[in-house]
């Protein structure tokens, strides 16, 4: 089985990039999936994290508002590596079961998509090969403002509180850039199945 991971920076079109490679048939993990159920209400996770934040980050039904929490985060490195500290843990653990119980059902390739991989590390020692998703800055200030109704300087704020993608690519054993056509991106990650499947 191969394990690869999947990464890129806010709006890179991550998802967009999985649910190609889940199309030709790999398994994918979706990180953030993960951590949207472990902060599910009364979860432990949850706990700490309005223990720390406060009652005003809850929506009316005690899920976890994810732009009141971001907000906060995003122009706060050290409230940031708090809520990592809380989260990243047991987003870890959870992956690492995930990607046993594929192994246990011979599953050919595995992707485990997550936006910190290589600034966080923590799955690095499960993975075989790393998959850059990159796409320019106009790119990803249009989704932001379409898919999280941010304000143009929120989108940014958030762009540039991220590692740069230049960084990122260093360290990939493949790149997708994300900043063309649909067609464009399907033709890239067509070429990175068919090596991945003979190799």
């Amino acid at each position: 089985m191969k394990v690869l991971g999947l990464t890129g920076n806010i709006a890179s079109g991550k998802s967009v990039v999985a649910s190609m490679f889940e199309e030709h048939g790999a398994k994918v993990i979706d990180v953030d999936d993960i951590a949207r159920k472990i902060v599910e209400p009364n979860n432990p996770a949850w706990k700490e994290i309005v223990d720390i934040f406060g009652q005003g980050i809850l929506n009316p039904d005690h899920t976890i508002n994810r732009k009141a929490l971001g907000d906060i985060i995003f122009n706060d490195d050290r409230k940031r590596e708090i809520l990592n500290g809380i989260t990243h843990r047991r987003i870890i653990q959870n992956a690492r079961e995930k990607v046993e119980k594929y192994r246990n059902d011979n599953v050919e390739v595995v992707i485990i998509e997550a936006a910190l991989i290589v600034e966080k590390g923590g799955i690095n020692n499960l993975l075989d090969k790393l998959i850059v998703v990159t796409s320019d800055k106009e790119s990803q200030i249009a989704r932001l403002l379409e898919r999280n109704g941010l304000s143009k300087e929120e989108a940014l704020s958030r762009i540039n509180s991220q590692m740069p993608e230049s960084e990122k690519a260093k360290v990939a054993d493949y790149i997708i850039d994300n900043s063309g056509t649909k067609e464009e991106t399907q033709t890239q990650v067509n070429n990175v199945w068919a090596e991945l499947v003979q190799s």
